[in-house]
């Protein structure tokens, strides 16, 4: 009888840790380019929507960034959306009127050293939020929303 409460116990307390734990700033998984908003100042919309981008461990692929485990890391920095819209920096997505729930925001940077100097690469600002499949990622004026 002991035995299987204490057992309840620790599964509930692993229960309760993995529910708390965020994935929104996991990035490593198949990303589809669903739509954009903003203007497109030189891509075509048709070269990039429903196509990927896929991360796994130091291994990239896709639409806006590859780095085939040559030196890759991510960062990130965590805001709440006020903070996020009211950044400078992220002020497109507040013109675009980009709906983000009151969770935490992370925008990733994501870099590949490369195995010469011109391989180097930067994915910068890949945005993600707690409690969302949703990605976004700024790019040549316009802000593309990924989903996995």
């Amino acid at each position: 009888m002991k035995n299987k409460k204490i057992k309840r116990i620790l599964i509930l307390i692993v229960a309760l840790f993995f529910s708390n734990t965020s994935i929104a700033n996991f990035t490593d998984t198949k990303w589809k380019v669903s739509s954009h908003v903003g203007e497109l100042w030189f891509s075509k919309s048709e070269e990039i929507i429903g196509k990927y981008q896929e991360f796994y461990k130091g291994w990239a692929e896709g639409v806006f960034y590859s780095c085939d485990y040559a030196g890759q890391s991510k960062t990130y920095n965590t805001y709440s959306p006020k903070e996020f819209l009211n950044n400078k920096e992220f002020s497109l997505f507040g013109e675009t009127q980009i709906k983000f729930s009151e969770e935490k925001i992370f925008v990733h940077r994501i870099t590949c050293n490369g195995e010469i100097g011109f391989d180097r690469k930067v994915l910068y600002p890949f945005v993600t939020q707690d409690n969302s499949n949703q990605a976004y990622y700024l790019f040549e004026g316009a802000i593309f929303i990924l989903e996995y």
